[in-house]
């Protein structure tokens, strides 16, 4: 099987299996989208909805998170992965914002990736699902299911390399909901340490589903 015989096989799967899918994050505009996303970094999507509501009803624009006690909003957020470091990136994130960019997340990749918190995966995440832009957000789990699904070689052995075949490969108009795809197969059916490849539709054609 080609490569891009292979995409195409998967893609086809995906899109008849969730042919509309989005973000698990809950948010009410694209600042508390930024806000998620950069809380979700090593925690999960359930843990981060937990704690936004209070958070975002506290602190729901720029403005007022910039203006906040680093001490106060650590208390919201605290049963997330490091609050302490994330508590401090988002009030210089909400500062930086009102200084240049009048309190609005900025949709270039660049301007995005100054923002305090903000990686290149969460710069992704922002310009596919507030934006609409062909941003492929490459997490542990996009790159676990990249790699055993045969979609990219073992010679991309960082997120980078992998976001660049996944975007090469992807024609632009699916990578937003491709990203998603991808996520949720690796976060509820190819699980890390024990894929469930019973109920995967993809079985057949996955290199790694043999070893399991």
């Amino acid at each position: 099987m080609t490569r891009k015989e292979r995409y195409k096989q998967v893609l086809a799967y995906f899109e008849e299996l969730m042919p509309v899918v989005d973000t698990e994050l809950e948010f009410g505009s694209i600042f508390q989208l930024l806000v998620a996303v950069i809380l979700s970094a090593q925690c999960t999507d359930k843990r981060v909805n937990q704690v936004t509501p209070e958070l975002f009803a506290r602190f729901p624009d720029a403005a007022s998170m910039a203006s906040a006690d680093i001490d106060e909003l650590f208390e919201y957020i605290k049963s997330v992965s490091y609050p302490n470091s994330k508590a401090r990136h988002l009030v210089e994130m909400a500062r930086l914002l009102i200084e240049r960019h009048n309190g609005e997340v900025p949709n270039d990749m660049n301007m995005l990736l100054e923002l305090p918190g903000v990686g290149r995966k969460t710069a992704n995440v922002i310009q596919a699902v507030a934006f609409g832009r062909a941003a492929m957000a490459v997490d542990t789990h996009v790159f676990r299911v990249s790699h055993r699904l045969g979609l990219v070689s073992p010679k991309d052995n960082t997120p980078l390399l992998v976001e660049k075949t996944l975007t090469k490969n992807i024609p632009d108009d699916l990578i937003p909901r491709a990203h998603h795809w991808l996520l949720l197969h690796g976060r509820y059916v190819c699980t890390s340490r024990r894929p469930h490849c019973e109920q995967c539709g993809l079985s057949m054609l996955c290199p790694a589903a043999q070893s399991y």
